[in-house]
């Protein structure tokens, strides 16, 4: 069970760190690839984009945190009744 928790904590971090990054890139950068003057606005629709990317990974993260508690809720009731 603890390795369950291991690998979801690292998959977090993996996601996190990928998720500030391309944070850090959208924001920093002065033109983008057509060599477009990056304004605010298009700093936030890219943003936007970036975001809506995520919503996949948070959705699996989420389903992987309830099965992990469902787990490990059903391994504490066994032994209670043990």
């Amino acid at each position: 069970m603890k390795k369950l928790w291991i690998f979801w904590w690292m998959a977090n971090i993996f996601w996190a760190v990928i998720f500030a990054a391309g944070t850090a890139f959208v924001w920093l950068r002065e033109v983008d690839g057509t060599g477009a003057i990056q304004t605010l606005e298009a700093k936030l629709a890219a943003f936007i984009v970036l975001l809506i990317a995520f919503i996949f990974p948070v959705i699996i993260q989420v389903v992987w945190l309830i099965v992990n508690l469902v787990i490990n809720s059903n391994k504490k009731t066994k032994f209670q009744q043990v």
